[in-house]
């Protein structure tokens, strides 16, 4: 691959358990990741985001805004009337149906992106959204209203997490998790630029989970195809007493953390932010901003 066609490799999820934060420490000090982003709405984020700050020197660090896992950082009658997220398949038909508070979803999100800062002493270098619920109709506009509205030194790259049909389909990875993912992505990279951030153009790391393939040989198939500016999405992690019960598809994880170990010349793939922006991809607000 050459230096033009480097990509951004981005570990989500962050702060969910220790497990999954130490195997993202792991592959940074490895050199094996480009990125992370991190959830600041878990009972981890506290203990955690001091480490996360650590690692900004070797990579770019962001915010996964959560709208579907446990709690939000203060009440939400609207959207969570018992304390707690709703899962994404309700999340997205309530925002389909436009049954959503756009002003509730705008304040949640500027409370995490406070929570980021005053935990990291800086904005995120980029945002992007548990199980991409940012870009749901219903919700993206609170999304958009919630970032738009801050004073920014320089604007996060915001993720797009669609790719053209064509591109999908030549990947041949988890093809229709694909296609519904950017069907119900379409318009917000538009929208994005529109208002003034960057976004990724080219994206991928989305997975079937199916046990008969392993995680390795879906990887290959990420890295191909890629856009000028392309993100491809992990989640590594160690499988920790707490993980099983957040996530039904933990022991993946940990494939996902042997996998990106031991995949040949992945250093070599990635985007790195040490690394001048002319020698790789232009990746906008990325480069240069950690402080």
């Amino acid at each position: 691959m050459s230096a033009a066609a480097r990509i951004m490799l981005c570990a989500d999820d962050f702060a969910l358990t220790e497990g999954v934060s130490r195997g993202i420490g792991e592959l940074v000090a490895a050199g094996r990741l480009s990125a992370a982003s991190a959830l600041v709405t878990t009972r981890h984020w506290p203990a955690h985001a001091g480490s996360l700050r650590a690692l900004r020197e070797k990579i770019a660090v962001g915010l996964h805004v959560n709208l579907t896992l446990g709690r939000p950082l203060a009440a939400m009658p609207g959207l969570c009337p018992d304390g707690r997220f709703p899962p994404i398949g309700r999340l997205a038909w309530e925002a389909l149906r436009a049954r959503l508070i756009p002003a509730e979803i705008a304040t949640e999100i500027g409370r995490q992106l406070t929570a980021f800062e005053q935990a990291l002493g800086s904005p995120p270098d980029f945002i992007d959204g548990h199980q991409h619920a940012h870009v749901l109709p219903g919700v993206r506009r609170a999304f958009l209203a919630a970032v738009s509205e801050r004073v920014w030194v320089r604007r996060p790259l915001i993720r797009d997490p669609s790719d053209s049909p064509a591109a999908i389909a030549a990947r041949g990875a988890a093809v229709p998790k694909s296609m519904t993912i950017a069907a119900l992505a379409l318009g917000f990279g538009k929208a994005v630029r529109s208002a003034g951030f960057p976004t990724n153009h080219g994206f991928s790391g989305v997975s079937a989970f199916d046990v008969g393939r392993p995680y390795a040989s879906e990887f290959a198939r990420f890295v191909r195809v890629p856009g000028r500016r392309h993100l491809v999405m992990c989640h590594p992690g160690h499988v920790d007493a707490e993980l099983p019960a957040l996530d039904p598809v933990s022991e993946r994880r940990a494939e996902e953390l042997a996998a990106l170990m031991a995949y040949p010349n992945l250093p070599s793939l990635i985007w790195h932010p040490e690394r001048s922006v002319s020698d790789v991809i232009d990746w906008g607000s990325l480069a240069g901003t950690h402080g």
